[in-house]
């Protein structure tokens, strides 16, 4: 086996997948082809080389061939060949999870049966001279010993591939026998006909026991060769991800073609990395971006401005950037496809070197519950450029909790007590938490760390409410002074503040139902302006703090966006961080900050978003101001615009420097080099 460290996986990495179309397959040139890959900057290829078509002259049974190969040489082989003289890695892509109707015609037990046992056929009413394809079972033979497994040991005898991606691995719902009888082996019961009656863990149990058999056959064979899966951010476990595969890769996909009122929220790219880059012992994610607006739309390309909006958060956020574009460069008529992945990619190569290693220096950790709570407390964050990461309740362990200063729990968290005992720990050595919403009773030890008494109540969504700061320089009010009181609205945690904790913010109730809020205006007067009922409180815990806010304000800045309540979260989190907060930038709504530090540089990340999406320019950003703490005892030799190739002035004051980043187009990186002040 090769030595960890010249794995070639194991190194910065800029991937183009060339989503083939068979018909096209005669205009493919293997040496054009590897050129414009090249060019294109990327160092990887992924390639279609079998599943539903076999990219090759394959030999095995049912594995239906692509009719339009080139009979006078292997194709797939050329190909490698190409890209390997251009030291450009080949990554076979598989996709068994359809199968063309000739091989249900003859192993009709290979394939998906719905609730009445009919097979489901995919592109009926395609047109074209198409033949239908049908669903495979993740159980059945076609993806395990009839024809995948064959399959791979084909593929790994012959050609000089160096990677191995699935596309769509994931299971179909199925009511087959060989479903049936598995899930009677595994539960001790039948398998209902509702998909959303099965275990939970089905759908992960089975496709790990499909994957495995595939992973251990290659293993057997290339056990330096890396296999490539999918993960969600709100739908997989990663910990069975990785049981499974040796890098990680995730799909953002920006589907603009969903319309207008359902465009994807813009910190999908960076939220899905964040997500990735928590199994700390892995390499990098991919984050795979399609260049087109949705797949109804894939022969056309996203407007450049937001295509490279969404591919600069992948790099930004730590991950490598995998293209995926429909056909190659020939077939593509939307030249500003190849524009935009070859301009990220070379603007990729000018920082991945200084990046390669490098570990964030977030100071806040966000709990990630893939709920609505957790979405709006990172749009908060990344709006108000706050640098933060995200973990799973299982990664939360006193030692991984520790490299953050503040910790934050959404609301609809599902607590257990392995959680709780390391949070408590946590807070007693100095660490701070945010908790927002309900809090379960069962946790008494928990209402003790937030500083509120056991008994709560809940309310009813609540209309026409308000929140008031309480007490006079109220750290929560900062940038708000003008008003005592900010717009409110949801279900809160009644609640009552132990003796000592401090209360930062109360309840102003509604004033009125919300079918007369504006009818008359002469009765809007606010009928109990002021309540003891808590809004906000925090408490000292040990060496630590917590702040409990007993309401939706995620879903506040979800649902409604105001200034109001951007301003609050950041207010809280920069209370927590008092004086030791790291870094500060000019405020930009838009304006996304990520910070990594590597051998005494500081990486600083600013990604612009601002605008109206789907962003159809760039908007410039001018005159961004960075102010970052310095270590103890160390001194800044030099600051560079890395993308732009300049030096940046900059102005050290004891244990801070500044500088300024005079324009932001798409994406920057600063690098800001540091030695110590001994030498």
């Amino acid at each position: 086996m090769e030595n960890d460290q010249q794995l070639w996986w194991k190194k910065p990495l800029r991937v183009i997948q060339t989503n083939l179309q068979v018909l096209d397959t005669p205009k493919m040139d293997p040496i054009q082809l590897a050129e414009q890959m090249d060019e294109m900057g990327a160092n990887v290829l992924v390639m279609n080389v079998g599943g539903i078509y076999a990219w090759y002259p394959s030999k095995v049974k049912y594995h239906y061939i692509n009719e339009y190969l080139p009979s006078k040489f292997d194709l797939l082989e050329r190909i490698i060949e190409e890209c390997h003289k251009k030291s450009i890695r080949v990554v076979a892509r598989f996709d068994f999870s359809k199968a063309d109707d000739s091989v249900y015609q003859n192993k009709p037990q290979w394939f998906v049966r719905d609730s009445k046992g009919e097979p489901q056929i995919i592109g009926s009413k395609r047109p074209g001279k198409w033949s239908l394809l049908v669903s495979t079972c993740i159980n059945g033979g076609y993806r395990n010993e009839g024809v995948a497994m064959p399959v791979f040991s084909e593929v790994l005898d012959n050609y000089d591939i160096d990677g191995i991606f699935f596309n769509a691995p994931n299971p179909i719902p199925c009511n087959c026998d060989e479903c049936k009888r598995k899930y009677r082996d595994v539960y001790g019961k039948e398998l209902p006909i509702d998909a959303a009656q099965y275990e939970s863990d089905w759908g992960t149990r089975c496709m790990r026991d499909n994957i495995g058999k595939l992973y251990k056959l290659m293993k057997e064979k290339k056990p330096d060769m890396p296999l490539i899966l999918y993960y969600n951010l709100y739908k997989d476990n990663l910990f069975d991800r990785v049981a499974t595969a040796d890098m990680l890769c995730t799909e953002p996909q920006d589907v603009l073609s969903l319309g207008y009122k359902n465009i994807p929220q813009f910190w999908k790219p960076a939220l899905a990395i964040k997500l990735g880059r928590s199994m700390q012992d892995r390499p990098s994610p991919f984050g795979i971006i399609h260049s087109c607006p949705g797949m109804d739309w894939r022969h056309t390309g996203l407007p450049p401005a937001e295509h490279l909006f969404w591919m600069s958060q992948i790099p930004a956020n730590g991950g490598y950037i995998w293209h995926s574009i429909t056909g190659f460069p020939d077939t593509i008529g939307d030249k500003r496809i190849i524009k935009s992945v070859s301009q990220i990619n070379h603007m990729i190569k000018k920082a991945e070197n200084q990046m390669f290693g490098a570990f964030s220096v977030a100071q806040v950790a966000l709990i990630w519950n893939a709920d609505r709570s957790a979405e709006g407390w990172a749009e908060g964050l990344i709006n108000k450029q706050v640098p933060f990461e995200v973990l799973l309740d299982e990664q939360a362990t006193i030692k991984r909790l520790a490299d953050f200063r503040v910790v934050i729990i959404p609301e609809g968290f599902k607590y257990n007590r392995k959680f709780i005992t390391n949070i408590i720990e946590y807070v007693q050595q100095g660490g701070n938490i945010v908790v927002e919403g309900s809090v379960p009773e069962e946790w008494s030890e928990l209402y003790e760390l937030i500083g509120i008494k056991k008994r709560v109540y809940h309310s009813e969504s609540l209309v026409a409410s308000y929140l008031r700061f309480e007490g006079e320089n109220n750290p929560l009010q900062l940038g708000m002074e003008e008003t005592p009181i900010i717009a409110h609205r949801g279900i809160v945690t009644y609640c009552e503040a132990l003796i000592g904790t401090k209360v930062l913010a109360t309840l102003v109730p509604p004033f009125s139902p919300l079918e007369s809020v504006g009818a008359p205006p002469e009765r809007s007067s606010i009928p109990v302006p002021y309540t003891d009922i808590p809004l906000c409180v925090m408490n000292q815990y040990g060496k630590g703090s917590s702040v409990y806010i007993p309401f939706q304000l995620s879903l506040l800045i979800q649902d409604y966006k105001l200034d109001e309540h951007y301003r609050f979260l950041e207010n809280v989190i920069n209370l927590l961080l008092g004086d030791n907060k790291k870094i500060s930038v000019t405020h930009f709504n838009g304006l996304q900050l990520v910070v990594y530090e590597k051998d005494n540089t500081i990486l600083v990340h600013l990604v612009n978003g601002v605008g109206q999406r789907p962003l159809s320019n760039c908007t410039p950003l001018h005159d961004i101001k960075i102010k970052l703490a310095l270590k103890d005892g160390m001194n800044v030799s030099k600051v560079t615009a890395l993308i732009d190739e300049k030096c940046v002035k900059f102005e050290q004051k004891n244990s801070y420097v500044e500088c300024t980043i005079d324009r932001l187009d798409v994406w920057e990186v600063v690098s800001v080099e540091m030695e110590s002040s001994n030498k």
